[in-house]
């Protein structure tokens, strides 16, 4: 028996993030007629979100536990301004089980999945749980966190080496550690324990066996409070640096009907044994012989959003707030068709040739490339000083064509025309990336990028003792021109002064 939803229509959403991300729901809550509220820390007063909000309020000092982390402060906000919902973007407390439940018992709606489903997928360790239930292909390891060093020499000895230990609470390839051989375990269980409590407040970790070059291949779900639940389509996640994503793209260039059905189909059984509704991602690793493997879920809409909404034509944010409302879904499976290729690049303030080091600062001067099938999803403008305290991102720039080759062809001429002073930017890398065979062919895995610049061996920046040596040399070098042009120039004097002595000898 299908539950009653009760539908509410929501009237004033507060946007519970900052940059592109920020900017990009408000554009999609103008564009249903729904008032926006922005919060904002100190650094951010005048950033792009703000500047694009109905309303705005100061949430506290630029660090996020003061500010973007703060749950309670931001609900007060929400009830003050009337918003009658949050959306929390991705990043900060976006896949935070508490702040959920605190939205739901205050009465203010969650654009997100309910606390309980957050919960049971949104640890990775009790999402691979989940996915046992439902018997879901999984990379063999470890179901739940690692007690002790000597447990994870047991486990990795079950499934054999080279295995990874995995931060149970977090993403982004921190707590990450690949360990190829058991004198590697005890140091690498010790880093990305402490990486993790670093980075999430929670040390545990988990292991799972090493899949040799393996694609990342996510799919993209959504699901309603009526017990529908749509796969739409995959997107390529393989370019990775240090297990963290640059390039995204859908659809995959090795993922074929059957396959994408296969596993979405898998995904969906995932998210509706797990209650879950609104927008979300199952990321899947897939071997040569076109094997998949449970990874994780992601709980949340995601950064590469964009290029699903390309190739599918579908606004996923103007389904979110749909869904959340308590509407049905307005299609069904049957409905969704892929067509064309998306490539999506993150445009980052940081220096690849110096250690991608971040490179906050003052913009003086942003061209941004137009034309046919280009996108841009941005958080900045000319004049905005992109602060420290927070990830680097700039804006996401997509690119969308007939064919996968066409699509590579228009960003690298939208890469061309970007142009951005004030800051050092990757733009560099794009270039470099989608000028590579192995990418135009898509013979990619994880490990493609960290391949290609070891290959490249990315030229960094001479040190001071190497531009004291240059300028020495230079003056010495000027010094040696201007002594030979001075004896020229005396040569040449003394020269005319013999060559008229003769034609006076030669007269007398």
């Amino acid at each position: 028996m299908q539950k009653k939803v009760q539908q509410r229509r929501i009237r004033k959403v507060l946007v519970a993030n900052r940059g592109e991300i920020a900017v990009r729901v408000i554009r999609a809550c103008r564009e249903l007629g729904i008032g926006t509220v922005a919060v904002y820390s100190d650094v951010d007063r005048r950033a792009l979100h703000v500047l694009h909000a109905d309303e705005a309020y100061r949430l506290g000092p630029a660090p996020a536990r003061e500010s973007y982390l703060r749950g309670e402060l931001i609900l007060e906000i929400a009830k003050q301004s009337g918003a009658d919902a949050i959306h929390p973007g991705y990043g900060f407390l976006s896949e935070n089980a508490e702040f959920a439940e605190m939205c739901e018992q205050a009465g203010v709606i969650f654009i997100g999945p309910p606390a309980s489903a957050m919960r049971a997928l949104g640890s990775k360790t009790k999402a691979r749980q989940m996915a046992d239930s439902v018997k879901l292909p999984r990379v063999p390891g470890s179901t739940k966190g690692l007690e002790s060093l000597h447990e994870a020499k047991r486990v990795a000895a079950e499934i054999g080496y080279p295995v990874m230990l995995k931060a149970a609470a977090g993403g982004g390839g921190k707590g990450m550690r690949a360990v190829a051989a058991e004198s590697e375990l005890a140091e690498a269980f010790t880093n990305a324990s402490s990486e993790a409590e670093r980075a999430f407040g929670s040390s545990e970790v988990y292991l799972e066996k090493l899949i040799e070059r393996p694609r990342h291949i996510e799919v993209q779900l959504l699901a309603d409070q009526h017990g529908h639940c749509l796969y739409l389509g995959e997107r390529e996640c393989s370019v990775q640096r240090r297990h963290q994503k640059v390039i995204e793209e859908a659809p995959s260039a090795v993922v074929d009907e059957s396959l994408r059905k296969r596993m979405g189909e898998a995904a969906c059984k995932l998210a509706l044994a797990a209650g879950y509704t609104n927008a979300g991602t199952v990321e899947f690793l897939v071997d040569a012989k076109k094997n998949f493997y449970f990874l994780e879920m992601n709980t949340r809409l995601q950064v590469e959003h964009p290029v699903t909404e390309l190739v599918t034509g579908l606004d996923l944010v103007h389904l979110q707030l749909l869904v959340a409302q308590g509407e049905p879904l307005p299609l069904q499976q049957k409905d969704v068709r892929l067509r064309g290729h998306a490539i999506e690049c993150r445009l980052y303030a940081e220096d690849p040739d110096n250690g991608f080091m971040p490179s906050p600062g003052r913009i003086t001067r942003l061209i941004q490339p137009r034309g046919p099938g280009i996108r841009e999803d941005c958080g900045v403008y000319d004049g905005w000083t992109v602060p420290l305290d927070y990830d680097p991102m700039l804006s996401k720039l997509i690119a969308f064509a007939p064919t996968r080759a066409m699509a590579i062809d228009r960003m690298q001429t939208a890469l061309a025309e970007y142009c951005i002073g004030g800051v050092a930017s990757n733009v560099g890398l794009f270039q470099r990336i989608l000028g590579d065979e192995k990418f135009r062919t898509a013979e990619i895995d994880t490990g493609y990028l960290d391949r290609l610049l070891a290959e490249e061996k990315v030229i960094a920046p001479p040190s001071e003792e190497e531009l004291m040596v240059a300028a020495i040399a230079a003056a010495l070098f000027e010094g040696h021109a201007v002594k030979q042009n001075q004896t020229a120039a005396a040569e040449e004097k003394q020269s005319a002064w013999h060559r008229a002595a003769r034609r006076e000898a030669l007269r007398g």
